[in-house]
């Protein structure tokens, strides 16, 4: 029996199969950026440390004699971590000790697949969107996905069999609970005045201008949202000074029966959860990509002025103003982590529920009024 493929049926596999390579390459392209900006925050966090405590900081690892301000270290760091002994108790629940570290990494690392990079590029004839995936419940995808990732810490505390290993993971659980709460209230005001839950159309929301002259941004329509959005997702970090969960000077952590390159996945799912946070933070509050008076076609001031572009400049300005805030952010959250002191469990527990939920409430409140008024 033959097939007979008709002209129409080879362009449409044709197309099908350049949408797949292309799907591929943003995958692949998201993620080196991702692991790429999760080992530079290694050094950040050493570096800035050092210069807060008046330290030169990790500069030993060399190749061929260069140093380069210790930017080396992070690849010394992985090569060290994939080659230590990974060392499993006896006691453990050994499939379940296993999985939790991977749990953990993946339910974070796959949410940069709704983050929005920059604008819409021109291949040829096609259109490409700079994202890996435009859903259309894009927010609550990265909430639900960051949501599983607490499984990953409480298999690591049951797995263990280690009762402080338990009672870390237990603290995570009972931390997540409470400033998910907060942080999803913070987030129905912005949806309220942007009304989409796609993050590309919440991006695009943002490119209007405020009396003329200010940005049209989350920040400027919703600072307390905002306050209350960064506080509960760096509770989400459980970094300092949120890090009950681990707790180095009380319990150890939930992972204290790990190491090798179990314990290497907690590590970096930690920096994965700030790199996400900073992209949430860029995208819903600070335009994401969005550059203040810059258009499809280039700047156009406010004053009158004009400074046409061509596109793939406005296209390269995008992706450098959202990677230039998503810096900035990350550099934030390690300079609050550096700071601060650690919360007593009872003050976290209080600013979460008695602090936090009350003004979420609170601007949910007063953004549904205020729209009610205009309309």
């Amino acid at each position: 029996m033959s097939v007979r493929l008709w002209p129409g049926n080879i362009l449409s596999s044709r197309r099908a199969m350049s949408n797949v390579l292309i799907i591929l390459v943003k995958v692949v392209l998201a993620l080196a950026w991702l692991l790429t900006l999760t080992l530079l925050m290694t050094w950040v966090e050493r570096k800035e440390s050092a210069v807060i405590q008046d330290r030169i900081g990790a500069n030993r690892a060399s190749i061929l004699g260069l140093r380069v301000f210790g930017l080396f270290q992070p690849i010394a760091d992985a090569v060290k971590m994939m080659f230590k002994e990974d060392f499993e108790p006896s006691f453990t629940r050994r499939f379940l000790h296993a999985l939790a570290p991977f749990l953990s990494f993946f339910c974070v690392a796959v949410t940069i697949a709704a983050i929005p990079f920059g604008p819409a590029v021109r291949l040829g004839s096609r259109v490409v969107s700079l994202q890996v995936a435009d859903l259309e419940a894009g927010l609550p995808f990265v909430l639900a996905m960051l949501s599983l990732g607490i499984y990953g810490i409480v298999l690591s505390g049951w797995a263990s069999n280690n009762r402080f290993a338990l009672l870390g993971s237990m603290r995570g659980a009972a931390q997540l609970i409470s400033y998910e709460v907060a942080l999803g209230l913070s987030l129905v005001g912005l949806v309220i005045v942007y009304p989409s839950l796609r993050m590309s159309r919440i991006v695009e929301f943002q490119s209007g201008l405020l009396f003329g002259f200010l940005p049209r941004w989350g920040i400027l329509l919703q600072p307390l949202g905002f306050i209350v959005f960064f506080v509960a997702a760096l509770a989400e970090t459980k970094r300092i000074p949120f890090d009950l969960p681990e707790g180095e000077s009380e319990i150890i952590g939930f992972y204290t029966e790990y190491s090798g390159l179990k314990w290497g996945l907690f590590m970096l799912t930690d920096f994965l959860e700030v790199i996400i946070v900073a992209c949430l933070a860029v995208t819903l509050f600070f335009g994401g990509w969005q550059v203040p008076w810059l258009g499809p076609t280039g700047f156009r001031f406010p004053w009158g002025g004009e400074l046409p572009l061509r596109g793939w400049i406005v296209s390269a300005l995008g992706v450098l103003a959202f990677n230039v805030k998503v810096g900035f952010f990350c550099g934030f959250q390690v300079l609050i982590r550096w700071t601060y002191p650690r919360f007593r469990y009872d003050q976290l527990m209080d600013l979460g529920w008695k602090v936090l939920v009350p003004f979420g409430f609170l601007n949910l409140l007063g953004t549904g009024l205020l729209v009610s008024l205009r309309k």
